[in-house]
Protein backbone atom coordinates (compact mmCIF):
# COMPACT_ATOMS: atom_id res chain seq x y z
CA UNK A 1 0.00 0.00 0.00
CA UNK A 2 1.03 3.49 -0.60
CA UNK A 3 1.09 5.44 2.54
CA UNK A 4 2.96 8.48 1.40
CA UNK A 5 -0.53 9.85 -0.46
CA UNK A 6 -1.69 11.16 3.24
CA UNK A 7 -0.76 11.14 6.66
CA UNK A 8 -3.90 9.25 6.90
CA UNK A 9 -2.74 6.05 5.20
CA UNK A 10 0.73 6.06 7.58
CA UNK A 11 -0.71 3.99 10.49
CA UNK A 12 -3.40 2.18 7.98
CA UNK A 13 -1.41 -0.86 7.31
CA UNK A 14 -1.99 -2.28 11.17
CA UNK A 15 -5.22 -1.11 11.21
CA UNK A 16 -7.58 -4.33 12.40
CA UNK A 17 -11.14 -4.70 11.27
CA UNK A 18 -13.89 -7.23 12.06
CA UNK A 19 -13.20 -9.61 8.31
CA UNK A 20 -16.97 -10.33 8.43
CA UNK A 21 -18.85 -7.14 8.53
CA UNK A 22 -15.76 -4.60 7.75
CA UNK A 23 -15.76 -2.77 11.06
CA UNK A 24 -12.80 -1.08 12.45
CA UNK A 25 -11.67 -1.79 16.07
CA UNK A 26 -7.71 -0.10 15.01
CA UNK A 27 -5.07 -0.74 17.53
CA UNK A 28 -7.15 -1.62 20.52
CA UNK A 29 -7.13 -4.94 22.27
CA UNK A 30 -9.84 -7.22 20.37
CA UNK A 31 -12.71 -8.92 21.75
CA UNK A 32 -13.59 -12.53 21.60
CA UNK A 33 -16.22 -11.77 19.32
CA UNK A 34 -16.79 -8.81 16.89
CA UNK A 35 -19.70 -6.41 18.49
CA UNK A 36 -21.12 -5.89 15.63
CA UNK A 37 -21.19 -9.73 14.15
CA UNK A 38 -22.46 -10.66 17.35
CA UNK A 39 -26.17 -9.71 17.36
CA UNK A 40 -28.92 -10.93 15.66
CA UNK A 41 -29.29 -8.41 12.67
CA UNK A 42 -25.71 -9.60 11.61
CA UNK A 43 -24.08 -13.30 12.18
CA UNK A 44 -20.34 -15.07 13.42
CA UNK A 45 -19.64 -17.54 10.51
CA UNK A 46 -19.41 -21.30 11.30
CA UNK A 47 -15.62 -20.98 11.31
CA UNK A 48 -15.67 -18.67 14.26
CA UNK A 49 -14.45 -14.99 14.54
CA UNK A 50 -11.54 -13.57 12.22
CA UNK A 51 -9.81 -10.15 11.85
CA UNK A 52 -7.70 -8.78 9.54
CA UNK A 53 -5.91 -5.43 9.04
CA UNK A 54 -6.12 -2.78 5.90
CA UNK A 55 -2.29 -3.55 4.97
CA UNK A 56 -3.54 -7.59 4.56
CA UNK A 57 -6.18 -6.52 2.46
CA UNK A 58 -4.18 -4.37 0.26
CA UNK A 59 -1.74 -7.10 -0.36
CA UNK A 60 -4.20 -9.70 -0.69
CA UNK A 61 -5.35 -7.30 -4.34
CA UNK A 62 -8.06 -5.06 -2.76
CA UNK A 63 -8.24 -2.09 -4.27
CA UNK A 64 -10.42 1.22 -3.86
CA UNK A 65 -12.71 1.83 -6.90
CA UNK A 66 -15.11 4.76 -7.52
CA UNK A 67 -17.92 5.90 -9.67
CA UNK A 68 -19.61 9.40 -10.73
CA UNK A 69 -23.35 7.88 -10.50
CA UNK A 70 -24.36 11.79 -10.62
CA UNK A 71 -23.58 15.17 -10.52
CA UNK A 72 -22.86 16.22 -6.94
CA UNK A 73 -22.52 11.93 -6.08
CA UNK A 74 -19.69 9.30 -6.19
CA UNK A 75 -20.08 5.75 -5.15
CA UNK A 76 -16.56 4.39 -3.46
CA UNK A 77 -16.73 0.94 -3.16
CA UNK A 78 -13.91 -2.12 -3.37
CA UNK A 79 -12.79 -4.85 -5.42
CA UNK A 80 -12.96 -7.16 -4.30
CA UNK A 81 -15.65 -7.05 -1.80
CA UNK A 82 -14.35 -6.26 1.88
CA UNK A 83 -17.07 -6.81 4.86
CA UNK A 84 -20.52 -6.34 3.97
CA UNK A 85 -19.34 -4.48 0.65
CA UNK A 86 -21.16 -1.39 0.77
CA UNK A 87 -20.77 1.25 -1.78
CA UNK A 88 -20.23 4.34 0.10
CA UNK A 89 -21.70 7.65 -0.99
CA UNK A 90 -19.73 10.92 -1.29
CA UNK A 91 -21.96 13.63 -1.39
CA UNK A 92 -20.10 17.31 -2.86
CA UNK A 93 -21.34 20.34 -2.02
CA UNK A 94 -20.28 24.31 -2.69
CA UNK A 95 -20.22 23.93 1.60
CA UNK A 96 -18.38 20.69 2.02
CA UNK A 97 -18.56 17.48 1.40
CA UNK A 98 -20.03 14.48 3.64
CA UNK A 99 -18.54 10.87 3.46
CA UNK A 100 -21.90 8.67 4.09
CA UNK A 101 -21.74 5.09 4.34
CA UNK A 102 -17.97 4.13 5.04
CA UNK A 103 -16.13 2.19 2.93
CA UNK A 104 -14.16 -0.79 4.85
CA UNK A 105 -11.19 0.15 3.10
CA UNK A 106 -8.88 2.81 2.54
CA UNK A 107 -5.90 3.72 -0.09
CA UNK A 108 -4.27 6.00 -2.13
CA UNK A 109 -6.53 6.01 -4.82
CA UNK A 110 -9.51 6.88 -2.37
CA UNK A 111 -7.81 9.32 -0.94
CA UNK A 112 -6.74 10.94 -3.90
CA UNK A 113 -10.52 10.72 -5.44
CA UNK A 114 -11.90 12.76 -2.39
CA UNK A 115 -8.99 14.68 -2.62
CA UNK A 116 -9.87 16.03 -6.16
CA UNK A 117 -13.35 16.56 -5.99
CA UNK A 118 -12.62 19.07 -2.20
CA UNK A 119 -11.88 16.74 0.82
CA UNK A 120 -14.37 15.67 3.73
CA UNK A 121 -16.46 18.19 5.84
CA UNK A 122 -18.06 15.40 7.36
CA UNK A 123 -18.26 11.18 7.91
CA UNK A 124 -21.52 9.51 8.59
CA UNK A 125 -22.50 6.28 8.83
CA UNK A 126 -26.23 5.46 8.36
CA UNK A 127 -25.92 2.54 10.72
CA UNK A 128 -23.07 0.63 12.78
CA UNK A 129 -23.05 -2.00 9.83
CA UNK A 130 -21.78 0.85 7.71
CA UNK A 131 -18.54 2.27 10.35
CA UNK A 132 -15.99 0.63 8.11
CA UNK A 133 -12.63 2.81 8.57
CA UNK A 134 -14.38 5.45 9.32
CA UNK A 135 -11.42 7.33 11.65
CA UNK A 136 -9.01 6.74 8.93
CA UNK A 137 -10.85 8.90 6.44
CA UNK A 138 -11.31 11.23 9.11
CA UNK A 139 -7.38 11.95 9.83
CA UNK A 140 -7.05 11.82 6.28
CA UNK A 141 -8.83 14.91 6.13
CA UNK A 142 -7.61 17.26 8.77
CA UNK A 143 -9.62 15.04 11.25
CA UNK A 144 -12.87 15.87 9.93
CA UNK A 145 -16.01 15.30 12.38
CA UNK A 146 -17.70 11.85 12.57
CA UNK A 147 -20.94 12.08 13.08
CA UNK A 148 -22.48 8.75 15.38
CA UNK A 149 -26.49 8.77 16.35
CA UNK A 150 -26.37 8.52 20.08
CA UNK A 151 -28.79 5.79 20.06
CA UNK A 152 -26.33 3.40 18.41
CA UNK A 153 -23.21 4.45 20.38
CA UNK A 154 -23.17 1.07 22.45
CA UNK A 155 -22.07 -0.10 18.86
CA UNK A 156 -19.09 1.49 18.19
CA UNK A 157 -15.79 -0.52 18.70
CA UNK A 158 -13.72 2.15 18.12
CA UNK A 159 -14.25 6.46 19.44
CA UNK A 160 -11.35 8.68 18.55
CA UNK A 161 -11.79 12.07 20.20
CA UNK A 162 -13.14 13.25 16.17
CA UNK A 163 -16.80 11.25 17.33
CA UNK A 164 -19.53 13.62 17.66
CA UNK A 165 -22.41 11.99 19.18
CA UNK A 166 -25.99 13.45 18.15
CA UNK A 167 -29.71 12.94 18.62
CA UNK A 168 -32.04 16.14 16.81
CA UNK A 169 -32.18 16.62 13.08
CA UNK A 170 -29.70 18.86 11.46
CA UNK A 171 -27.45 19.97 8.64
CA UNK A 172 -24.15 18.20 8.47
CA UNK A 173 -23.10 20.72 5.84
CA UNK A 174 -25.76 23.47 4.47
CA UNK A 175 -27.79 21.71 2.58
CA UNK A 176 -27.39 18.52 3.99
CA UNK A 177 -29.95 17.12 6.65
CA UNK A 178 -29.40 14.24 8.90
CA UNK A 179 -32.61 12.35 10.39
CA UNK A 180 -32.48 9.09 12.38
CA UNK A 181 -35.79 7.17 11.21
CA UNK A 182 -34.72 3.90 13.62
CA UNK A 183 -35.96 0.66 12.39
CA UNK A 184 -32.81 -1.19 11.27
CA UNK A 185 -30.88 0.00 14.09
CA UNK A 186 -32.66 2.42 16.77
CA UNK A 187 -30.26 5.33 15.24
CA UNK A 188 -30.68 4.40 11.80
CA UNK A 189 -29.96 7.87 9.69
CA UNK A 190 -30.92 8.82 6.23
CA UNK A 191 -29.50 12.01 4.34
CA UNK A 192 -31.74 14.26 2.42
CA UNK A 193 -30.39 16.82 0.08
CA UNK A 194 -31.28 18.39 -3.13
CA UNK A 195 -29.28 17.62 -5.90
CA UNK A 196 -28.16 19.96 -9.19
CA UNK A 197 -31.43 19.26 -10.95
CA UNK A 198 -33.28 20.67 -8.36
CA UNK A 199 -34.91 17.16 -7.20
CA UNK A 200 -34.44 15.67 -4.16
CA UNK A 201 -32.32 12.93 -2.81
CA UNK A 202 -32.71 10.43 -0.18
CA UNK A 203 -29.30 8.63 1.12
CA UNK A 204 -31.03 5.48 3.04
CA UNK A 205 -28.67 3.49 3.89
CA UNK A 206 -30.48 0.13 4.09
CA UNK A 207 -33.17 1.83 6.54
CA UNK A 208 -35.01 1.88 2.77
CA UNK A 209 -34.16 -0.87 0.79
CA UNK A 210 -34.88 -0.78 -2.98
CA UNK A 211 -36.26 -4.12 -4.52
CA UNK A 212 -35.88 -4.95 -8.58
CA UNK A 213 -35.30 -2.23 -10.44
CA UNK A 214 -35.99 0.48 -7.80
CA UNK A 215 -39.81 -0.29 -8.13
CA UNK A 216 -40.51 -1.25 -4.72
CA UNK A 217 -38.44 -0.96 -1.37
CA UNK A 218 -38.86 -3.01 1.91
CA UNK A 219 -38.18 -2.32 5.57
CA UNK A 220 -36.01 -5.38 7.79
CA UNK A 221 -34.03 -5.45 11.21
CA UNK A 222 -32.06 -7.94 9.69
CA UNK A 223 -31.64 -8.31 6.37
CA UNK A 224 -28.97 -11.84 6.40
CA UNK A 225 -31.56 -13.43 9.03
CA UNK A 226 -34.54 -12.08 7.03
CA UNK A 227 -36.06 -10.23 10.77
CA UNK A 228 -38.94 -8.44 9.80
CA UNK A 229 -40.13 -4.81 11.30
CA UNK A 230 -43.81 -4.55 12.85
CA UNK A 231 -46.26 -2.84 11.04
CA UNK A 232 -46.53 0.20 13.38
CA UNK A 233 -42.08 0.68 12.69
CA UNK A 234 -43.42 0.82 9.21
CA UNK A 235 -45.69 3.05 9.74
CA UNK A 236 -43.92 5.58 11.52
CA UNK A 237 -40.79 5.50 9.00
CA UNK A 238 -43.00 6.01 6.18
CA UNK A 239 -44.46 9.05 8.24
CA UNK A 240 -41.33 10.37 9.29
CA UNK A 241 -40.24 10.21 5.79
CA UNK A 242 -43.35 11.59 4.18
CA UNK A 243 -42.37 15.18 5.23
CA UNK A 244 -39.28 15.04 2.97
CA UNK A 245 -39.52 15.53 -0.92
CA UNK A 246 -37.27 13.89 -2.57
CA UNK A 247 -37.35 12.11 -6.74
CA UNK A 248 -34.55 9.43 -6.07
CA UNK A 249 -33.36 7.31 -3.20
CA UNK A 250 -30.07 5.40 -3.02
CA UNK A 251 -29.36 2.38 -0.88
CA UNK A 252 -25.73 1.84 1.01
CA UNK A 253 -25.05 -0.92 -1.98
CA UNK A 254 -26.01 -0.62 -5.77
CA UNK A 255 -29.39 -0.22 -5.72
CA UNK A 256 -31.68 2.67 -6.19
CA UNK A 257 -35.19 4.11 -6.50
CA UNK A 258 -34.34 6.59 -9.56
CA UNK A 259 -38.02 7.94 -9.79
CA UNK A 260 -41.01 9.04 -7.70
CA UNK A 261 -39.05 7.40 -4.73
CA UNK A 262 -41.33 9.11 -2.19
CA UNK A 263 -44.44 7.64 -3.66
CA UNK A 264 -43.03 4.23 -3.76
CA UNK A 265 -41.82 4.51 -0.59
CA UNK A 266 -45.23 5.43 1.08
CA UNK A 267 -47.14 2.93 -1.98
CA UNK A 268 -44.80 -0.35 -0.33
CA UNK A 269 -45.30 0.81 3.42
CA UNK A 270 -48.56 0.30 2.65
CA UNK A 271 -48.15 -3.10 1.24
CA UNK A 272 -46.18 -4.03 3.66
CA UNK A 273 -47.80 -3.41 6.65
CA UNK A 274 -50.74 -5.05 5.23
CA UNK A 275 -49.06 -8.00 4.97
CA UNK A 276 -47.37 -7.89 8.57
CA UNK A 277 -50.68 -6.70 10.53
CA UNK A 278 -52.79 -9.88 9.01
CA UNK A 279 -54.76 -8.01 6.77
CA UNK A 280 -54.13 -10.27 3.52
CA UNK A 281 -54.02 -13.25 5.57
CA UNK A 282 -57.02 -14.65 3.48
CA UNK A 283 -54.71 -14.61 0.73
CA UNK A 284 -52.45 -16.97 1.68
Amino acid sequence: MDTTASPGLRAACDHVLCATCGVEYGHRSLPALCLICDDEREYVPRAGQSWTTVGELATDGCRTVVEQLEPGLVAIGTRPVVGIGQSSKLVVTDHGNVLFDVPPFVDGAAIAAIAERGGIAAVVASHPHMYGVQSLYSRAFGDAPVYVASADRDFLPLRPSTVRFWEDTFDVVPGVRLEQIGGHFPGMTVAHYTAADGCGVLLAGDGIYPGPEGLTVSFLRSYPNRIPLSGAVVRRIAEQIGRLEFDRLYNNFRDMVPERAQEVVQESARRYIAWVTGENDHLT
